[in-house]
């Protein structure tokens, strides 16, 4: 089979070396056929090395079998981005015995994935928890579709792959809010920046020869570097920030902070294939590891204790179910680590009796520990996508207008999508290789010179409220994707190109919350971010608005804008921002807000008396051998993506585990 798929290659390779020899006359003629089959051949060399690709990888084991030893030294309840780091780290240690239950499978193999541009058509599948929250107040009434990672690796198998810390001062906030507790200063920059360079492998550039190497990682297993595609779009883009005053900052994750603009950093590795938490930490080499098990499609509905007089509760294993609806108890002899995210942690610390004692009360679930701070602090980045139409029709016309949804099919844009794969397959560049947002600044809301440049003459006492981390820290992103969308692509455009410029709210003001449905550990959690409640949050991404203007005014920008964009009837395009006034803004806003999928701070890091649900080592705050690992328990959000602060939380917390197993 092996020989087989290597002969498709090469004949695709011949075929298209043929249309690049002939006539222009000749292309022509040929072209829609030649595209359609040489994709079509593409399409199957991709499923051909899916097939082989999953005979050669290690059988990971249903829930069912996950129980077969009843007992671990530690058990991971969660196999998303943290747990997968988890789970590689802790099972270094031979003498522990590790089990990982994940309610999802394997994604590591599946194009969805490894593909970088298609991993929007993870939403509303098996693969993702299909979350909704509820009705927003200050955001049009509306439900907004909450996407979650169901499958090893979590939201880093779905997620737009970017690399980015936040701000420096981000996690010194985060130690000076433990409050001197032990192992505050764990948390610092100067130490947690050791972690991010820990599990980091940079692939320099010559296109980026900027970037100070010595201050990035080189031997960790996450493939970071600029392998994604960048349109030309883009750097037209990222030409207009600097016509804005956005500067070019060669590399957003350095000591000198997050300010200015440039091509991002992305988890792609050199064969353009997403890098996940479970492709990188869960080798073949770590799986064949005897002390470690994996049990997938496995959801964990429990947390069991043992309760003794006059001592605190322990946390003593887990219960869960498999696909069939089995339920199986395992034992945990030193730990239980849970690792569900920022919405399925808290349910599950609800669902075992650690919460608010009369939330739990209300569905008769017995109070192990009174904490009122689980499922609180819900905080979000709430973003806006503003939509231009592209004159150049250099943008990906196929992705952002989709006839397959009603059942329609172009033959060209079929097979202009099947050339991409077919170009992915053979030399992994091409549209299929972009991460969606291919470029971002990061921006002050306070910046008044910046802001005066996009007609915005800030107040002599300005009395909006700082919320950034720091006198350098962001409280605005502006990203762009060589593809126009709204509500997650879900909404259709007529036939033509699109680009989007999007606004990012980095540092909310307004708090959500996660609460119980109902005592069913199947029902999935009530989710109420309460975005937009505050005054403070709505202006700062008016200001947003009002750069993404200027932005669009730049005389390369203006460059690529189609004219009819301007007069525009269907209310889906942004191509007069700059003229609508700050009342018209606004309704743009409240009617636009998605999520950016970055929920954090349901369990959040913190004395207890200050809503903390977790110390600084992670340890529940009033339960012995229990402790937190994912986004839930940042102690506020950092100021850009967070996925790389995730992962760095892991690398931590296992060597704050395996520490505490020697002790």
């Amino acid at each position: 089979m092996v020989k087989a798929v290597e002969g498709l290659q090469a004949f695709i390779a011949r075929c298209i070396a043929i249309i690049h020899g002939l006539p222009a006359h000749l292309q022509a003629a040929l072209n829609l056929r030649l595209l359609k089959s040489s994709a079509i051949l593409g399409a199957l060399v991709i499923a051909l090395r899916v097939v082989l690709s999953r005979s050669r990888s290690k059988y990971r084991r249903d829930g069912s079998e996950g129980s077969a030893r009843s007992e671990y030294d530690i058990v991971i309840v969660g196999g998303g981005t943290a747990g997968c780091v988890l789970a590689s780290r802790l099972s270094e240690n031979p003498k522990l015995r590790v089990l990982l239950i994940e309610a999802g499978g394997s994604s590591v193999h599946n194009p969805l994935s490894c593909v970088p541009g298609l991993y929007y058509k993870f939403f509303h599948t098996g693969f993702d928890w299909d979350l909704s929250t509820e009705p927003q107040d200050h955001a049009a009434s509306k439900r907004k579709y909450w996407p979650r990672g169901r499958m090893l690796g979590g939201c880093s198998s779905m997620n737009a792959m970017i690399f980015h810390h936040g701000a420096p001062s981000d996690f010194d906030e985060w130690a000076a809010m433990q409050k001197g507790q032990e192992g505050a200063a764990g948390w610092k920059y100067d130490t947690f920046n050791e972690y991010f360079r820990k599990f980091e492998k940079f692939h320099p550039s010559k296109d980026y020869s900027l970037v100070d190497t010595t201050l990035r990682g080189s031997a960790g297993p996450v493939h970071v570097g600029y392998f994604g595609n960048e349109s030309d779009t883009t750097r037209v883009f990222l030409e207009a920030c600097h016509h804005a005053g956005l500067e070019h900052n060669p590399d957003f994750n350095t000591a000198k902070g997050t300010l200015g603009s440039s091509k991002v950093l992305t988890f792609i590795d050199s064969r353009a294939r997403r890098v996940t938490t479970e492709s990188a930490y869960l080798s073949p080499e770590v799986l064949a590891r005897p002390n470690l098990v994996i049990a997938t499609h496995a959801q964990v509905t429990r947390i069991l204790f043992e309760t003794a007089e006059g001592k605190a509760p322990r946390a003593v294993g887990v219960q869960f179910k498999n696909r069939k609806g089995d339920m199986f108890e395992v034992r945990a002899k030193k730990e239980v680590v849970l690792s569900a995210g920022a919405t399925h942690t808290p349910q599950i610390l609800m669902l075992s009796g650690i919460g608010p004692a009369e939330h739990l009360a209300s569905f008769d679930i017995p109070v192990l520990v009174d904490h009122p701070g689980v499922g609180a602090h819900l905080m979000d980045h709430p973003v806006i996508d503003f939509v231009f139409r592209d004159k150049t029709k250099s943008t990906m016309a196929s992705m952002s207008h989709d006839p397959a949804r009603h059942g329609k099919f172009s033959l060209a844009s079929t097979a202009k999508a099947l050339l991409w794969f077919a170009q992915y397959r053979l030399w992994a560049t091409g549209p299929l290789t972009t991460n969606v947002a291919e470029a971002a600044a990061f921006a002050r809301s306070s910046d008044a010179s910046l802001l005066a440049k996009a007609g915005v003459t800030l107040p002599t006492a300005d009395d909006l409220e700082d919320s950034t981390s720091g006198p350098t820290a962001p409280d605005i992103e502006i990203f762009f994707t060589p593809m126009g969308y709204l509500s997650h692509g879900q909404v259709d455009f007529p036939q033509g190109h699109y680009f989007g410029v999007h606004a990012v709210l980095l540092r909310p003001t307004s708090t959500g919350d996660v609460k119980l449905r109902s005592a069913d550990p199947s029902a999935s959690p009530i989710v109420d971010p309460k975005y937009l409640a505050t005054r403070h949050d709505v202006t700062v991404l008016v200001r947003a608005a009002r750069i993404i203007g200027h932005i669009a005014n730049s005389p390369s920008f203006s460059s690529i804008l189609d004219p009819s964009g301007s007069s525009d009837s269907t209310g889906l395009l942004n191509h007069n921002i700059a003229q609508q006034s700050d009342a018209e803004i606004e309704k743009i806003i409240r009617d636009r807000v998605e999520t950016l999928y970055h929920p954090t701070c349901t369990a959040r890091m913190a004395p207890k008396e200050d809503g903390g649900v977790v110390d600084p080592l992670l340890r529940v705050h009033g339960i012995d051998g229990l402790r937190v690992c994912d986004a839930s328990v940042f102690p506020t959000i950092t100021s850009g993506h967070t996925v790389s602060p995730t992962i760095a939380l892991a690398e931590r917390a296992a060597d704050i585990i395996l520490v505490s197993c020697k002790e």
